[in-house]
């Protein structure tokens, strides 16, 4: 612990976005209390990095979040930046998404960046902190087979609103990331051959976006040069929400 550096809480911090953020803050000065509930990732992730404290949690478990927020504040003293990463991906049709996967998706994806936000509100109330959601272009922009997942990501979009109206007048910003494709062990995983095609032929950029890109918009965002930006919704998607809606190949 530093009482002089600022302290980042990053969910999802195992991988992904979530770890290229948690490092990212590291090397601009900042500890990072790094959230997963994949604890043996989580583990070798934070063993990784200098500065960063593993919290192992699952954010959609409201009996477990206090605790996980409390833990933060012991180890540093106060939350600066909360970075609401933590999410899972379900894509299918929708008379093929059941209530059961409806479920597991927004209890991750929704509720838990409100229970997190919630616990850790008086903390960056005092700190005058920010908070920054990872949604996703999908919730600007309707697509096949995201009938779960980008409702979600709609869901984060007003809910971060929600959070920079209300918390606003204690000095606590809030805004949103919405990444576009990103070259993601998780998105080539699930990602066709003729799906990278076609995103790369939509895309003006031509390209996935890297977990590193989308990093730099998260940490900009927490940061004191983005100090009168709240409210706002950032599409880090190379082009992506300009081009239309879905991808041809999906309709297919």
């Amino acid at each position: 612990m530093n009482a002089k550096r600022k302290t980042a809480l990053v969910t999802g911090a195992a991988r992904g976005i979530g770890l290229a953020t948690a490092r990212l803050f590291i090397e601009r000065g900042w500890q990072v209390a790094m959230v997963d509930r994949d604890e043996g990732a989580l583990l070798e992730a934070a063993a990784s990095l200098d500065h960063g404290f593993a919290i192992v949690c699952d954010v959609s478990d409201p009996k477990a979040v206090p605790s996980m927020v409390e833990a933060c504040i012991e180890q540093f003293g106060g939350v600066n930046a909360l970075i609401n990463n933590a999410g899972v991906a379900d894509f299918g049709p929708i008379e093929d998404t059941t209530y059961e996967r409806w479920r597991q998706v927004m209890e991750t994806n929704l509720d838990g960046p409100f229970l997190v936000t919630q616990a850790a509100t008086p903390a960056l109330k005092d700190a005058k902190g920010c908070i920054v959601n990872i949604a996703s272009i999908s919730g600007l922009r309707a697509s096949t087979l995201r009938v779960a997942y980008g409702t979600s990501k709609a869901g984060v979009i007003a809910l971060t609103e929600q959070q920079a109206v209300e918390l606003g007048e204690f000095g606590v910003r809030a805004n949103c990331i919405c990444p576009g494709p990103v070259r993601t062990k998780l998105a080539m995983a699930v990602h066709t051959q003729d799906i990278i095609d076609a995103y790369h032929d939509a895309l003006p950029l031509n390209r996935y976006g890297t977990e590193r890109e989308i990093a730099e918009a998260i940490v900009f965002l927490a940061s004191d040069a983005a100090s009168f930006i709240t409210g706002q919704c950032l599409a880090v998607d190379g082009g992506f929400e300009a081009t239309g809606i879905g991808l041809p190949n999906l309709r297919r």
